[in-house]
């Protein structure tokens, strides 16, 4: 897994940041190379599937399909790189500043693709907003009571969210592809 190349403790820097994002892209594109179009909307069997944050109670053990853990990743660490801006540049912004594309608009490996190339572009751009050096001293808490992160912290939280969902990816990629070998 590509997390598994990250330093310890605080001796993160920018330019790790910028290449375990790149890491991270470059393991979902490869886990979709051999894909086809209807792998993308396949839905695997998945015994495990529970999200307890499904807007939708019909949603919540609902397996995903390729489209949907893809959107999901790529927003969840958005989400984490611009919150990490912000606490770089010393705001301290309570709630959430999360958008995810309609995981039912993704249709087509392309759009995968270009799913992913987008969300590449969006972090690595948001790496360049922090000053140097980045007010560490402004933190985050998920909840009140939670632990204070800093901005490598939030930025590493998102990669760690979506490193989560790579093998997830290669599960339904597999069985898509066992699939469509019958």
């Amino acid at each position: 897994m590509p997390l598994d190349l990250i330093p310890t403790g605080d001796t993160w820097t920018r330019d790790d940041l910028y290449r375990l994002t790149n890491l991270m892209i470059d393991a979902a594109e490869a886990a979709i190379a051999g894909c086809r179009d209807a792998d993308v909307t396949f839905v695997p069997s998945d015994p495990a599937a529970h999200d307890t944050f499904a807007a939708d109670a019909s949603a919540v053990d609902l397996a995903w399909t390729l489209g949907h853990v893809i959107v999901h990743a790529t927003a969840s660490a958005e989400e984490a790189a611009f919150c990490a801006a912000e606490l770089a540049r010393g705001v301290a912004r309570p709630g959430r500043t999360r958008y995810e594309v309609p995981w039912e608009s993704i249709t087509t490996v392309a759009q995968c693709r270009a799913r992913l190339a987008e969300s590449r572009r969006m972090r690595l751009a948001s790496l360049d907003l922090w000053p140097a050096p980045p007010h560490l001293e402004t933190e985050f808490r998920y909840r009140p009571d939670g632990a204070p992160i800093n901005a490598y912290e939030r930025f590493m939280g998102g990669l760690r969210h979506a490193n989560s969902h790579i093998d997830q990816i290669r599960e339904i990629v597999r069985q898509a592809q066992t699939r469509a070998a019958c």
